[in-house]
């Protein structure tokens, strides 16, 4: 009975995939209807949540033994395999559920999609490829599945190719793209050996070498962590993020960077087998770098698309620093610290996927409303946009980890993790992990500032712009899938418990351990290892942040003056009314720019004070550079520019010439293979 429930289950998922997919197909058929928008999201949000339930219900229903699917395609002597399991009916839960969302937004938000024929084939697609990464079961299906949705990502980030920097982003996107893809296809050729076997399960069960395993973890780090945003491979973020529709981008950051993880999960933590303590330290370098210099980038930007964008890469960083804390200890043997580094990992995939899908949303309904994404040219939207502003607050409140939100849970359970470090043997390791979480600690406190920022620089204050001041509120589509994400990032912060239990089947099944069962502990407390070493319970501190709000509210009008009384807004020392007075996101980030500016962005600001008599107005440019692209992308941009015009000439030789190149290289040819053998 079980086993016919598992198979129903992956025939499920896979239904659904091909329902996507036939979706992709009629919205060409539909691409000049009007009623294609609403045909194809709704098709889209009852396949994604058919295949929600799906997964939702194999995974709490007591994970039955993994199951796979062979169909008669890809490699004639292998097939294509596709399988459910624990880890991946997790990630099927996020992909799906922010499909859903996105869907059900995109209801309300496609009706203002001036070119909609270039979106709705593509996001099914979009989706299908997806839920098909996270399913595949061999080598080949798994590339010919990574491809296909970065494709379809890449043709969803055109959509709008005509606008300024919309180009550049794709190619940028698609050459990333492209160089993850090379680097899993020699991941996967080193792990399937001389034998060939491409199937994950011949791989999960075949021994490597040291030497192919540290080849393999640092391949995987260029591939998914190209596609996930690790810093230095994160370049193409900050372009294709604001450049994709607003869901879109909610998608490819709440998402598809989620299922990149999935990739090094997949590989690093299950294929590879038991795991040594030299990967962690990799795994915890690059993630805590990422997780510093994401959350420092997006202070210094006013696009709140692009804020977004790099905000994504801090968080995956995060994510990267509690997988690597799971491979340190996992090695060690510390099954209970591993279990709890992992299951903080994992619950922070699904917090990120929750609020930033939402904060996404939010900038897609301000850009709808306003028609701006330079935070510098909003401002006063908390009185236009009630409902936005509200959710939006949610959002920034969860995402800046404090309580009673989810946020705050996940890097809780990261942060009792480091804790752990003391029973590591390794010095290096107990050196490293305070470090890192110091290096945490700090990033958590920039992603609060950068999000009193964001919301107050968009939403507070007055307008500063005629597109701010005539701004209305969103459709009841758009709001609906913010209102569903807002609930859902409370009811993650003060339940935590059954999100625990029920992310330890996954644990179990990759690591062979899990946290205790939390549905044990009364109160609806949480406590991951023990109560000695903490324990937290976020429904008492939402009951009593309420109390405490209400108290101060009734005090305030109890015993306060009755008189309203109203004044101009502060002018940050200037009497000058116009609201360009008010701070600004620069203003804001200055302090910060300040102490890590000059290390950091080589910044400068460059003041143009006029003499005494001249009327024109001071000047203040702030100039900032973006080491990474400038010292590593661009010098080897101008390399593949110079040598591609170096061999254009080749297509302008006469035949004597190209035969007697080729005659060269065949001798050449024959002359290496002699040496060689």
């Amino acid at each position: 009975m079980i086993a016919a429930l598992a198979v129903s289950a992956v025939v499920l998922q896979m239904s659904c995939v091909a329902g996507l997919l036939g979706l992709a197909i009629l919205a060409i058929a539909l691409s000049r209807s009007k009623s294609a928008t609403a045909v194809i999201y709704g098709a889209t949000l009852a396949i994604c949540l058919a295949a929600l339930a799906g997964s939702l219900t194999w995974l709490l229903g007591g994970a039955a033994k993994a199951t796979e699917l062979i169909l008669p395609i890809g490699l004639p002597w292998l097939g294509a395999h596709f399988r459910l399991d624990a880890l991946a009916a997790f990630f099927l839960i996020v992909v799906n559920l922010g499909g859903a969302a996105a869907s059900l937004y995109g209801l309300g938000y496609g009706h203002h999609e001036p070119t909609p024929y270039r979106v709705l084939p593509f996001f099914p697609a979009f989706l299908a490829g997806m839920n098909l990464v996270v399913l595949a079961d061999d080598a080949f299906s798994y590339l010919l599945c990574w491809e296909f949705m970065s494709l379809a990502s890449w043709a969803l980030v055109m959509a709008h190719h005509r606008e300024a920097g919309n180009a550049k982003a794709g190619y940028v996107y698609l050459v990333m793209a492209s160089f993850g893809t090379l680097t899993l296809l020699l991941a996967f050729g080193l792990l399937a050996g001389a034998a060939g076997d491409y199937g994950f399960a011949a791989i999960r069960n075949a021994p490597h070498s040291p030497y192919v395993a540290a080849l393999v973890l640092i391949l995987m780090l260029l591939g998914a962590g190209s596609k996930a945003g690790l810093v230095p491979l994160h370049v193409w973020l900050p372009l294709a993020h604001p450049a994709a529709p607003s869901h879109v981008s909610a998608l490819m950051s709440g998402v598809m960077t989620k299922v990149a993880i999935y990739g090094f999960i997949r590989v690093v933590f299950d294929l590879l087998g038991q795991p040594s303590w030299p990967a962690s330290v990799i795994v915890l370098f690059l993630g805590s770098i990422t997780a510093v210099m994401g959350i420092l980038y997006a202070m210094m930007e006013k696009d709140l698309k692009r804020l977004l964008a790099y905000s994504t890469i801090e968080n995956v960083g995060i994510i990267f620093v509690s997988l690597g804390l799971a491979l340190a200890f996992q090695a060690n043997g510390l099954k209970l610290a591993a279990a709890l580094a992992f299951t903080a990992a994992l619950f922070h995939v699904l917090n990120h996927s929750f609020f930033k899908s939402l904060l996404f949303f939010g900038a897609g309904a301000v850009l709808m409303s306003t028609g701006e994404r330079d935070m510098d040219k909003l401002g006063g939207l908390i009185h236009r946009m009630p409902f936005t502003s509200f959710v939006v607050l949610v959002g920034c409140v969860a995402i800046s980890a404090l309580p009673p939100f989810n946020g705050f849970v996940s890097e809780w359970l990261m942060f009792q993790a480091v804790l752990q470090s003391p029973e590591l043997p390794q010095w290096a390791l107990k050196i490293m992990v305070p470090a890192v979480g110091a290096m945490l600690a700090l990033a958590a406190a920039l992603a609060a500032a950068c999000f009193v920022k964001a919301f107050g620089v968009t939403f507070l204050g007055r307008p500063r712009s005629p597109a701010a001041e005539t701004a209305g509120e969103v459709d009841r589509y758009s709001l609906s899938a913010m209102f569903i994400l807002a609930a859902l990032c409370l009811l993650a912060g003060i339940l935590p418990g059954p999100v625990m239990d029920a992310l330890s089947p996954v644990a179990v099944e990759i690591l062979g351990g899990r946290l205790p069962v939390q549905a044990h502990v009364p109160w609806l407390t949480i406590v991951p290892i023990s109560e000695s070493r903490g324990s937290y319970n976020g429904l008492l501190v939402m009951v009593f942040i309420t109390i405490s709000a209400s108290l101060a509210v009734y005090f305030i009008h109890r015993f306060a003056s009755h008189a309203l009384r109203r004044g101009p807004a502060w002018g940050c020392g200037f009497t000058d009314p116009t609201p360009l007075a008010q701070y600004s996101g620069a203003s804001f980030a200055q302090p910060i720019r300040r102490v890590f500016g000059t290390m950091v962005f080589h910044a400068r600001d460059h003041v143009d004070m006029p003499a005494p008599g001249d009327t024109r107005p001071a000047r203040l440019r702030i100039e900032l550079h973006d080491l990474v692209w400038e010292g590593m992308y661009q010098p080897l941009a101008g390399a593949v520019g110079f040598a591609a015009d170096r061999l254009n000439r080749l297509q302008f030789l006469t035949i004597r010439r190209y035969l007697s190149l080729v005659f060269a290289t065949l001798v050449t040819l024959l002359l290496v293979l002699a040496i060689w053998s």
